[in-house]
């Protein structure tokens, strides 16, 4: 009776652990989270234990909507769909101002998804931090992962004496870290939601990867920016110096038309005066 009992407790021991995996997927995070909200949403917990809070910008700035309420999300699973189907944008720019009062090294997650534009090029705009550092440029959710599916941009920075460090700029750092969305010239800015957490990239909960898609960090997108212009500084200096290069040219040298012989012109003068001389003399002695 106790080996029958000890064979089920044990296989619902596996059976439980084999369903949390399944849950919380190949993922997991280790950071101290210092900062969650539910961009135009409530108050949720997600699976890794984070606990959002609501909009703080609700009935303040920017419109509130659950439109992506209407779509199933790709990347996660059971109820945190909700992250990515609740979304602020606004007409104009609009930022969330965030406290932090210890010096550490940080990443601040801003979680998005297109729920409505279904092509490139619609939505485009910007991310900065602090009015200073631009993190984001031109981003395209559509153009990255497509409809329907969510998208976490990973932005790593730290704050020491007063300062604030990201992507090798500095500046001074005041106690608030305020994240703007910039309109761009493709109708408006949005976010489904932000977290900050203590912590570096290896703390990060990351959503599973897309099959054939590889998604490149700002980091990695201003790198390969600095390599294309840099490329294309290359091939204009070395056209230039192809055109500057001196010419060679084949066969025999060929005259200059334009070239005057002086010579050709003083033979006919000196026969002249050769003749005229002679011709005095005679006339003289007429």
């Amino acid at each position: 009776m106790r080996t029958m009992e000890l064979k089920y407790l044990t296989s619902l021991i596996l059976e439980l652990f084999s369903l949390s995996c399944c849950v919380l997927g190949p993922v997991s995070a280790s950071g101290v989270v210092v900062y969650a909200i539910n961009a135009g949403g409530g108050v949720h917990v997600d699976q890794h234990g984070v606990h959002y809070k609501a909009d703080p910008l609700h009935g303040y700035i920017g419109i509130a909507s659950d439109f992506g309420k209407r779509l199933l999300i790709n990347r996660v699973e059971g109820s945190d769909a909700i992250i990515y189907q609740t979304e602020r944008y606004h007409y104009d720019s609009f930022s969330y101002d965030i406290p932090i009062d210890t010096d550490a090294s940080y990443v601040i997650v801003l979680k998005f998804c297109e729920v409505y534009f279904t092509a490139s090029h619609q939505k485009v705009f910007d991310v900065m931090l602090n009015g200073q550092h631009l993190v984001i440029k031109n981003l395209d959710i559509y153009d990255k992962v497509g409809q329907g599916t969510a998208h976490d941009e990973y932005i790593p920075f730290t704050i020491s004496k007063a300062k604030l460090m990201v992507n090798r700029e500095v500046s001074t750092f005041d106690g608030v870290l305020t994240v703007e969305f910039v309109k761009g010239l493709h109708d408006n800015p949005k976010v489904n939601a932000i977290v900050v957490l203590k912590g570096t990239m290896e703390d990060v909960a990351m959503l599973p990867p897309i099959p054939g898609v590889r998604e490149t960090t700002p980091a990695e997108d201003e790198s390969e920016s600095v390599s294309e212009e840099t490329d294309e500084d290359d091939i204009t200096n070395k056209q230039t110096q192809k055109h500057n290069k001196p010419r060679k040219t084949s066969g025999p040298r060929v005259e200059d038309p334009y070239f005057t012989d002086e010579s050709s012109v003083l033979i006919p003068i000196l026969i002249s005066i050769a003749v005229f001389i002679p011709t005095l003399l005679c006339l003289c002695r007429l």
